[in-house]
């Protein structure tokens, strides 16, 4: 046994080599192996690399596996020397049965790049199996007038093996009556038959017992023998005779169990229970029996289990009528079964890549696999499709492999996956298919930039704010996953360059969260923009920018600021009012400014004291100082009033401003400073004396005036070159003469003193028209018409008034006024 298995292998080797040559040569055709059944596990069978072409390792490197058409791998590959093995020891009789050639399919997957080979190994049979007899001891009961070469079939011996080593021939323990004829079927083993040699004697000999043996081709042989014995009957001279030699039917794979096959007939001539025929299957293997059934009255032949086409096509029915007197007949029943379309195609996986990144050119291969139909007559052509509408397509490869490409581009951020439904279809009729889901899942790359969720940002801080205080936040996604999708910010400056921004604003790069670094200023700066720009954390980043403006909200933190009349350490400047004047009169304005905005900014007037509070009001939105009702004779020539000067705010600031109103019978009257009549004494002078002090005083004065008068005309330039702010142009000089005439006795002015004044009409342009003269850089409201200041104005240098210091306080008013 042991030398036979070792010349077999050598067949088998030689046979290897013969079969790689013709391989080689014949391009992508399949390679083929052999191998002998009942080989150990771990049997070597081939070198695969060599046979593909490829070095020692390649097919490691490139993942190389097996992959096998059934539910089950024989066979197993050690990728580092490329050698194939025998996973399990082989048993061609449960591998393929009756089938010859045994032929076992699989493929060789190899991953990087994706790329497949198809192979096969046949499995060579070995005589591992003796014919056995189904029925140990079958009985014949023979009529003793049997004529002479009268022939009675035998049980088939089965014998697993297949070609030599299966079942060959049969053998008869030696006798006087019969001998062996063996014969042979179109579709099964070969079956013995006894042919009487010898007329038969009940009286004689009414038993016999024979020993039939089966002998194998295998080497060497193996036998199987079963013990028949054989019962002479009492005469019965007419067998039964059916209707034909043989019959013939085509029943559809799919018939039911029950199915009607065939109906035979037999006919016997004897009469009485000897006529009498029964029906039944003879010797037939297990396979019929299972199969088919007989009724022993009818004949009627009807499907006992079910049919495969694929499994077998043909049957040989071995059938018997026996009479009532036990002689018998045979006779042959041919079943064809009929192909129908029942088997779905299979389809069969063999490798997917995924995840797959989502820049993969067209025709990436995404995944291989195999369909086969088993109905191969009736299923026609198979046809490979999607279902749905999908950035993929099936793609045909050789005979029965295709492959899954893609035929569009990807994008994860439109989906992120896909469950690829696989439709086989055969052309039936009927169609059959069968659905397969491949899930492929879409990997990430860096193809999105950062995206503000705004084309731009307005944040808002309130000035006098806390440094490092929260004022707003920017925010960008990111439409990729990980790395990819983490946004970092940072600022930017902006595009005139200016890096001041930064001592400003501070972002925090993780969460675009934008802090005040230092305290803001309304007055200082109203507004300012910078750029942020957010990127991702792929490995070639991408990023993009949104311009934030910051607007600084106004707070109240400044006083109002008055302009005129000027508020300094000396006495104010007086205005006059004509006693004639009616009410209604317009005397003066006040004027102040604010430096917030809004409503911080918006200033009302009022009258706050007054030495008499009927005699004057103050406009509540403009500042405007007019009468009342008209000046008596009784009103004081000196009026003392105090503004009050407020704005809007939350809380509301406010200032106060003091000016002294001169009530005088008619402008030819000088302008005089007061003195508290309380205080003033009234002095007598002769005219030589009074003259005497007239003169001194007028020259002092002079010469003190024109020296003032070119001081601050020296100082004023200096002030004008170093861009003083407007309330510092504003506050110039108040000049007007104290001391031009002496009282008399009587208290009327001795002298006439000209002076420039201007009476106010109620329009806007007259109300500060007397300022030109003193202050020329004053802005005039824009559209009030042109200030025109009178050519001959003169002024005597006798009023000095320094420049003006801040006036955020009160101004203080001695109570002698009041």
């Amino acid at each position: 046994m042991a030398g036979a298995r070792s010349k077999f292998l050598q067949i088998r080797q030689v046979g290897s080599l013969l079969l790689f040559l013709c391989v080689s040569g014949g391009g992508g055709a399949t390679i083929r192996y052999s191998v002998a059944e009942e080989m150990e596990s771990g049997s070597f069978v081939a070198n695969v690399a060599k046979d593909l072409g490829l070095e020692v390792g390649k097919l490691a490197a490139r993942g190389a596996r097996l992959v096998s058409e059934g539910n089950k791998l024989h066979f197993r590959l050690h990728r580092k020397t490329g050698d194939l093995f025998v996973k399990e020891k082989l048993d061609r009789e449960s591998l393929c049965g009756k089938a010859d050639p045994c032929v076992l399919h699989f493929e060789i997957v190899l991953v990087e790049p994706l790329q497949s080979f198809r192979a096969e190994v046949r499995v060579f049979d070995i005589n591992d199996n003796a014919p056995i007899f189904l029925n140990k001891e079958p009985l014949l009961k023979i009529p003793e007038s049997t004529p002479l070469g009268s022939r009675f079939p035998l049980q088939s011996a089965q014998d697993l093996d297949v070609g030599l080593n299966g079942l060959q021939n049969y053998t008869l323990s030696a006798n006087a009556y019969f001998h062996l004829h063996t014969r042979f079927r179109s579709h099964g083993p070969k079956y013995a038959e006894l042919v009487l040699d010898k007329p038969l004697d009940r009286e004689e000999q009414p038993e016999l017992n024979l020993t039939i043996t089966a002998v194998d081709g295998g080497s060497p042989p193996k036998a199987g023998t079963a013990h028949i014995r054989v019962v002479v009957l009492d005469v019965n001279d007419h067998v039964p005779q059916f209707s034909r030699l043989v019959y013939r039917a085509q029943v559809p794979e799919n018939s039911a169990n029950g199915s009607l096959v065939a109906t035979v007939t037999a006919t016997d001539l004897d009469e009485g229970t000897n006529k009498e025929i029964h029906y039944s299957l003879a010797q037939n293997p297990e396979a019929v029996l299972q199969t088919f059934q007989m009724d022993s009255q009818t004949g009627e032949i009807r499907l006992r289990g079910p049919l495969d086409f694929e499994a077998t096509e043909n049957y040989d029915i071995d059938i018997q009528a026996t009479d009532g007197g036990g002689l018998s007949a045979h006779s042959k029943v041919l079943v064809e079964v009929v192909d129908v379309n029942d088997n779905p195609p299979e389809v069969t996986v063999s490798s997917v890549s995924s995840p797959l990144p989502e820049d993969s050119p067209v025709e990436t291969v995404v995944a291989l696999f195999t369909v086969r139909d088993r109905d191969v007559r009736v299923g026609g052509k198979i046809t490979c499709f999607l279902r749905g509408d999908g950035p993929f397509a099936v793609k045909h490869t050789f005979r029965n492999s295709y492959s899954l490409v893609t035929d569009k581009s990807l994008d994860r951020e439109e989906v992120s996956g896909y469950n690829i439904t696989l439709v086989a279809m055969d052309t039936g009729p009927p169609n059959l298919s069968t659905e397969t889901v491949i899930e492929v899942l879409i990997a990430d790359i860096n193809d999105n930039p950062p995206v503000f969720q705004e084309d731009s940002y307005v944040l808002t801080v309130r000035e006098n704010n806390s440094p490092a205080v929260f004022i707003g936040k920017v925010h960008a996604e990111d439409l990729d996953l990980g790395e990819n999708a983490k946004v970092t910010y940072s600022l930017l400056p902006p595009k005139s360059g200016d890096l001041s921004v930064f001592a400003y604003i501070s972002i925090n790069s993780d969460n675009g969260k934008l802090y005040a670094l230092r305290t803001m200023d309304y007055e200082a700066i109203q507004d300012f923009q910078f750029v942020v720009r957010a990127m991702d954390g792929g490995f070639l980043s991408l990023s993009s920018q949104v311009t934030v403006k910051v607007v600084v909200l106004d707070d109240n933190d400044n006083r109002p600021m008055i302009l005129y009349p000027l508020q300094n350490g000396t006495m104010p400047c007086n205005d006059l009012v004509p006693r004639s004047a009616e009410a209604g009169y317009l005397v003066t304005k006040v004027v102040a400014v604010d430096g917030d905005s809004g409503q911080n900014s918006w200033l009302s007037y009022h009258l706050l004291k007054a030495t008499d509070l009927g005699l004057f009001s103050v406009q509540r939105q403009n500042g405007e100082i007019r009468t009342l009702r008209q000046i008596s004779e009784r009103d004081p020539m000196m009026q003392k009033l105090i503004i009050l000067v407020q704005d809007h705010g939350q809380p509301s600031l406010s200032t106060t401003a003091s000016l002294n109103i001169l009530l005088v019978d008619g402008f030819s009257e000088p302008y005089l400073q007061f003195r508290d009549p309380a205080n003033h004494t009234r002095k007598v002078n002769p005219s030589t004396k009074y003259l005497v002090i007239s003169l001194a005083v007028l020259s002092f004065l002079f010469l003190f005036s024109v020296t003032v008068i070119f001081i601050l005309h020296i100082y004023q330039k200096i002030k004008y070159k170093e861009k003083f702010t407007v309330q510092e142009h504003f506050y110039d000089d108040c000049n007007f003469p104290n001391n031009l005439v002496q009282v008399r006795d009587n208290g009327s002015l001795s002298q006439p003193c000209a002076y420039e004044m201007c009476s106010a009409t109620g329009t806007g342009n007259s109300e500060f028209r007397f300022l030109k003269r003193f202050m020329p850089n004053f802005p005039f409201p824009q559209g009030t018409g042109e200030v025109k200041a009178e050519s001959d104005a003169r002024l005597p240098p006798e009023c000095d008034r320094s420049n003006s210091r801040g006036l955020e306080g009160h101004a203080q008013i001695p109570d002698d006024y009041m």
